[in-house]
């Protein structure tokens, strides 16, 4: 991924950053909005992932919609070119000004995952004379087989409204009259990479649906998140994801009615891969066991490997020597502060560039100020010379 002379600029550029392959994340968004348009899919890019605002805006150049979970995801996305009519917005716990945030805005969509929810939107829906759409985000039980932190469609989960729920959730709508309901949501997970599970739930969402369609409930959208992977071992071999099968599988298997439309959350596949955490070596220290890598970025910059154990590809792009064996490590106190125990690296010393990969996704957006720590900067490759 990095050629001799990017690596050269490297050297010249204060430690650490976000480096943004923005050529590889324009041919991803080309592959979305060609797979997604072949069926008349509407894709909604899940902000989380990441919020900068000028990879945000290279999305909404593609005529994506946005998808938030938290109000100013909603202000952001705004402030970026995404047409309100395009925003969708989740969230277990919304506050009232979050809500009243997307109120004001006109969004297209709530996706409510509670009873209380439902209800308090129509009460402020209410008192500002306001419509506001929404649809009911279903918990359909279905496990993504990802890792229990990540995975969000089973009974379990704090997301989403269970199916002994719904009858319930009819006598709220029908007593809600400043809520029109627009689809059903769905979203089981993250970091799904076996795309039979997407076949599981596109046949759950049928049975859901008919459940509501044999009591006269028929919705105009269906919204089935997202939660495609990526793959993290090998990024410069697969540094796409296969969107052709991930789109084909919806078109095959689920079952829209006539005119009925179908939405898509995307993040982590979208922006993932485009995205390393480029790091300098401090110190090689000698433990009692193993030699440490000491960098000077750490879960302040990249929180996923103490969060919860994941895995980035660990690269030395300054070295050629004889690989050795290194724990890397960052600066932070706090023993979790760890991106990788027993890395095979090329000898590596003080000043060597390492970097990070597929950190496109829940490297930036998750960064923090922890023992105040200045917040990483964020280079593009179409503005490096």
């Amino acid at each position: 991924m990095f050629n001799k002379s990017r690596i050269e600029q490297f050297k010249h550029l204060p430690t650490p950053f976000y480096y943004y392959d923005m050529e590889l994340l324009k041919e991803t968004l080309d592959l979305i909005h060609t797979e997604s348009s072949k069926y008349g899919y509407h894709v909604h890019y899940a902000v989380k992932a990441n919020a900068n605002p000028k990879i945000m805006k290279l999305v909404q150049s593609y005529g994506f919609g946005a998808d938030c979970v938290s109000g100013n995801e909603v202000t952001r996305s705004l402030e970026t070119g995404f047409s309100a009519d395009k925003i969708v917005y989740a969230g277990v716990g919304k506050s009232d000004r979050e809500i009243l945030t997307a109120l004001e805005a006109g969004i297209f969509c709530f996706n409510c995952e509670s009873i209380p929810e439902i209800e308090l939107i129509n009460e402020l829906a209410e008192q500002t004379n306001k419509t506001a759409r929404i649809a009911i985000r279903i918990n359909p039980n279905v496990d993504a087989n990802t890792h229990h932190y990540i995975t969000t469609g089973i009974e379990e989960n704090k997301f989403g409204i269970n199916r002994w729920e719904f009858d319930s959730v009819l006598e709220t709508l029908e007593k809600s009259k400043n809520i029109k309901l627009e689809g059903l949501h769905f979203h089981i997970g993250s970091q799904i990479t076996d795309t039979e599970v997407f076949k599981g739930l596109c046949i759950r969402v049928n049975e859901i649906q008919q459940w509501f369609n044999d009591r006269q409930i028929f919705v105009d959208h269906l919204n089935v998140g997202g939660g495609f992977g990526i793959d993290y071992d090998q990024p410069d071999v697969n540094p796409i994801s296969d969107f052709v099968t991930y789109f084909g599988i919806f078109n095959q298997f689920l079952d829209l009615k006539p005119n009925q439309q179908l939405h898509f959350e995307l993040g982590r596949s979208v922006v993932a891969q485009c995205g390393s955490l480029i790091s300098k070596v401090l110190y090689i220290k000698n433990g009692a066991k193993t030699k440490f890598a000491i960098l000077d970025a750490g879960m302040t910059e990249l929180l996923r490997p103490a969060l919860y154990q994941a895995y980035h590809k660990i690269e030395n792009i300054t070295s050629v020597e004889t690989e050795e064996v290194y724990d890397v490590v960052g600066p932070i106190c706090e023993s979790s502060d760890s991106f990788g125990k027993a890395v095979s690296l090329p000898a590596t010393k003080r000043n060597d560039l390492i970097a990070l990969r597929s950190a496109g996704a829940y490297g930036e957006t998750m960064a923090s100020r922890y023992n105040l720590r200045d917040i990483a900067e964020s280079i593009f490759s179409d503005e490096l010379k």
